[in-house]
């Protein structure tokens, strides 16, 4: 691909984002009866106005709480909004519940502490949102993923300032280096709530976030919060290759498990690549000698590819189903890499440390085995 032509079909592929309709926190009428309530207590670095979270940055970190209506009709993955042109339809659309801003971090600490007890467990589920992305938008799709996943633990969302715009790359790459202090402060606030074990997952420029907290935590001594990550899952990381080894050296040991959702026809990151002067990112790696030398378990979703092939793991049933798996089953992922694979069948390689799961639909297995 040529650079006229690859800047070309990154302009064609704004131009068909900034199109789309952008999401928005609807309430729900009166009658809620149809929808199912999903917690999602949030930390975020954005700027707090009196209609809501900007996409301006915030030296102080600020805490919420949202409650989002599930919608009973609707397919896995899928995030409905309701369109402007009618009511809300509670069997249908995504509703906002509730929204509560907490005015100090220790009044955060409680109430997450409070939904940990009646839960009747210790686990938290921390989600960061990536590139292009509103706070609404962030909340919703989080509330989405904890309902499909069905994963014990409660659902925590970091929202860095997205400037929430296909044209702000730019402004979102340097939003996610200015992030880093706010997500630390997140994770001492939940381990501070009695957290005995965080799992984080990540997607796209979000994964870049995560690996820089981390290095962060790791350069600071950190060792209290860090101690209580047992899992890092990273989806279609918008990060270059190099700098990923370079944060894992300083990191020293990388949290377990860690995983790694790619794939090799994703358009956002071959795009991303090409811009950025790179062969490929890490989410969509073609060969795992890269990270042979690093202890992470790689998954191809080539096969799976829904659109622009840019959230796999968070889209599809099928890879939703093994997510759920990975993050509900066996924290410490300490199984056979052939047992990892779960719902799914695929092609297991180990090079060194790292291992690759590409995986395929079972009906595709059976045609290649008939053959």
């Amino acid at each position: 691909m040529t650079g006229v032509t690859s800047r070309a079909a990154f302009f064609g592929l704004v131009l068909l984002t900034a199109c789309a309709p952008r999401g928005d926190f609807t309430p729900a009428p009166n009658d809620r009866s149809n929808l199912t309530a999903e917690t999602i207590f949030v930390g975020t670095s954005r700027v707090s106005g009196d209609g809501g979270f900007t996409r301006d940055r915030s030296d102080t970190a600020s805490f919420v709480r949202y409650d989002i209506g599930i919608p009973p009709e609707r397919e896995p993955g899928e995030v409905n909004w309701p369109p402007k042109t009618r009511k809300p339809n509670t069997k249908l659309d995504f509703l906002t519940l509730n929204e509560t801003r907490f005015a100090k971090s220790g009044d955060f600490r409680k109430a997450l502490h409070e939904a940990m007890v009646l839960r009747g467990q210790k686990n938290a589920v921390i989600y960061v949102h990536g590139f292009n992305n509103t706070m609404a938008e962030g909340v919703y799709r989080v509330a989405q993923m904890h309902h499909d996943l069905k994963v014990p633990g409660v659902a925590i969302h970091y929202a860095w300032p997205s400037r929430g715009s296909a044209l702000g790359y730019v402004y979102d790459r340097d939003s996610a280096l200015f992030g880093r202090s706010g997500f630390e402060q997140l994770l001492n606030e939940v381990v501070a709530s009695g957290a005995k074990e965080v799992i984080i997952v990540a997607h796209s420029m979000g994964g870049a976030l995560t690996m820089e907290t981390l290095r962060q935590m790791a350069l600071r001594g950190n060792t209290r919060s860090l101690s209580r990550i047992k899992g890092v899952v990273l989806i279609s990381p918008d990060l270059d290759v190099d700098v990923f080894r370079s944060q894992a050296r300083e990191i020293g040991v990388l949290p377990q498990p860690f995983v790694i959702f790619g794939s090799s026809r994703d358009r956002i990151l071959g795009l991303s690549a090409t811009l950025s002067g790179a062969q490929e990112r890490l989410g969509n790696l073609s060969d795992l000698k890269k990270v042979a030398d690093l202890d992470v378990t790689y998954y191809d979703t080539s096969a799976f590819n829904v659109g622009d092939g840019h959230f796999n793991a968070g889209t599809s049933p099928a890879l939703l189903a093994l997510l759920s798996g990975i993050l509900g089953i066996d924290l410490a992922f300490r199984n056979d890499a052939r047992e990892r694979v779960g719902l799914l069948q695929g092609l297991v390689l180990t090079v060194r440390n790292a291992t690759e799961i590409v995986l395929a639909p079972v009906e595709a297995i059976g045609e290649a085995q008939g053959r």
